[in-house]
């Protein structure tokens, strides 16, 4: 972070995790097994930071509503909830969202994470 603040493009950098796979709540003996639904971060000098975006479970608690077994978690959002709103920052018109995440249109607008709510102005 110092470093990009030192070139001067710290508001133009956006870092964030991202994974294929979360992790089980529950042990397989040894530790626990690829999971579905997972956390990541996102920083930057644009990002608004200090939020969580979407929401965290109701339960980690074996079997709950969103338990596939074994505590693998089925995501309650896309992962376009938060690519989308990056590459719109990058530059991608709306009107070629769907081209670029074409599962965009099997979720309620409401679990997309809007460019405003991501990034400062």
């Amino acid at each position: 972070m110092a470093e990009l603040k030192a070139q001067g493009i710290f508001n133009n950098v956006v870092l964030m995790t991202e994974s294929d796979f979360g992790r089980t709540l529950t042990s397989n003996g040894g530790g626990s097994d690829h999971g579905w639904a997972g956390n990541h971060l996102i920083l930057g000098g644009s990002i608004r930071g200090g939020n969580i975006f979407n929401e965290y479970p109701e339960s980690l608690v074996e079997g709950n509503a969103q338990d596939a077994g074994r505590g693998r978690l089925i995501p309650k959002y896309p992962w376009e909830s938060i690519m989308a709103p990056i590459a719109e920052w990058m530059g991608l018109e709306r009107s070629r969202k769907a081209a670029v995440f074409p599962n965009i249109g099997n979720f309620n607008v409401s679990h997309i994470v809007s460019l405003d709510s991501l990034f400062v102005a």
